[in-house]
């Protein structure tokens, strides 16, 4: 070993350690993997198109039969054998690598939702459909037509490396994320139900969503609860009908309806610890009525709650029918309070060993400053489902154009909500990313071979 020189010595001697530290991690920080710029590169074009097309041509959850056929046709012709049909139109298809390793699965989601669509595109959508007895728009305000073009697009990637790819990898496009119809099943519990892990149970599962929130370019994630537990509730509020002239001839079930909504703000506002977890009591539809001067026998009320801690959730389940109950009958009608009216999502977590084993894989794509912690989104996915089976991780791809402020920017959602089409590139790179890191790592080659 040659002696240091001294002015080499001296200068790192004045050196702060920090700065050696920094220097060192600096050296150390994730690299995005060639192959998944090189796969990106060459699926650009092609995810843009699907992207396209799945969003000009949306189909509500369980309706999905257009959105599948075209998944299925085109995995068929990467040589892959889709199985079709579970949970109505789900399509799952397995990649199986050349050599031994873990298995991973990644979930698309395809339903769009009941709105009409106010984008000027040249592929916007004009569909409609029958949605709660009412002719709706329908439109891909929430991005899954996003999600599906990037899954294709790694379906493609990674059928192209197989032969050198360590393990397997699952490719779930599934429906009815959004909620089946009234009356009906589907989305991830549903393709849970019928088998989805029978045969090929994963050691890890990943998702990712377009947000609004966040600008084109920025991922977010964090360890542990991410998105809250979403329950839907129906109460109907019973009457009788009688003449719009004379209201004392009957009772009137809109003003008791408005009584209900309006005494339902204080369980969250007053009887619910928001300083422990936040909470959301939200309504979404009344109906109720026909004509003017008619007081009808009844009005329909539906909406969402939103909680992160099961013994909150339990408890504004009571709440609400308590209030529903005795509002109602204090203005002489009565309630069916069905609180909750199904079961729900629960909360979505993600596992914080594989989460934080994950990040880097992330800021590999993104730049270690374009990944953040957001905070508890009360968004629901029943990416959960999944979640409660699997070490999983789901993360938010910014969505916003730069130039507008995503605070102030149409939500997912919301009929002007625009997809700005970079975040289809950062979305597939990140995906593919955190997919083949894992799957090359020997501590989970090793897991995996243990474990079978």
């Amino acid at each position: 070993m040659r002696p240091m020189p001294a002015l080499l010595a001296s200068a790192l001697l004045a050196t702060p350690l920090f700065l050696i530290a920094n220097a060192a991690h600096a050296q150390a920080a994730p690299q995005e993997r060639p192959e998944v710029a090189a796969a990106a590169a060459a699926v650009q074009k092609d995810v843009i198109t699907w992207r396209r097309d799945f969003h000009q041509h949306p189909e509500l959850s369980n309706r999905e039969e257009r959105t599948a056929a075209k998944v299925a046709e085109h995995l068929r012709a990467l040589g892959l054998k889709p199985k079709v049909g579970i949970a109505h139109h789900g399509v799952v298809a397995i990649i199986q690598g050349g050599k031994p390793g873990p298995r991973v699965a990644l979930r698309a989601d395809m339903d769009a939702l009941p709105v009409t669509e106010q984008v000027d595109l040249p592929f916007a959508s004009k569909a409609t459909a029958t949605f709660r007895g009412e002719t709706v728009g329908v439109m891909h305000a929430c991005g899954h037509d996003a999600h599906t073009g990037i899954l294709l697009g790694i379906a493609d990637a990674l059928v192209k490396m197989k032969a050198d790819l360590p393990g397997s990898v699952m490719l779930v496009f599934q429906p009815s994320e959004e909620g089946a119809p009234d009356g009906e099943e589907g989305g991830a519990s549903l393709m849970l139900e019928e088998g989805l892990f029978k045969d090929f149970k994963p050691d890890a599962m990943f998702g990712l969503h377009v947000f609004s929130t966040l600008p084109v370019g920025q991922i977010g994630v964090r360890q542990g609860p991410l998105m809250a537990a979403s329950d839907k509730f129906t109460i109907k509020v019973k009457g009788r009908q009688t003449h719009g002239s004379r209201p004392w001839g009957g009772i009137d079930p809109i003003v008791a309806a408005a009584d209900v909504i309006g005494s339902a703000q204080t369980i969250v506002s007053r009887r619910t610890d928001i300083a422990k977890l936040p909470a959301v009591v939200s309504f979404g539809a009344i109906k109720g009525g026909i004509r003017y001067n008619i007081i009808p026998d009844e009005v329909e009320l539906v909406g969402t709650i939103r909680t992160f801690d099961e013994g909150m959730r339990q408890k504004i389940f009571g709440d609400l029918k308590n209030v529903a109950e005795h509002v109602s009958a204090a203005n002489g009608a009565t309630a069916v309070a069905s609180v909750p009216d199904s079961d729900g999502n629960p909360v979505t977590v993600n596992d914080p060993a594989l989460t934080a084993r994950m990040i880097p894989s992330l800021k590999a794509v993104a730049g270690a400053d374009n990944v953040i912690e957001p905070p508890l989104q009360m968004g629901a996915e029943d990416f959960s489902f999944y979640a409660k089976e699997v070490p999983s991780m789901f993360f938010f791809v910014g969505a916003t154009a730069k130039g507008i402020d995503p605070v102030t920017a149409p939500s997912n959602h919301s009929p002007k909500f625009a997809l700005d089409e970079s975040s289809l590139d950062l979305g597939l790179r990140a995906l593919l990313q955190v997919t083949l890191d894992y799957l090359h790592s020997p501590t989970q080659a090793a897991a995996a071979a243990d474990a079978r």
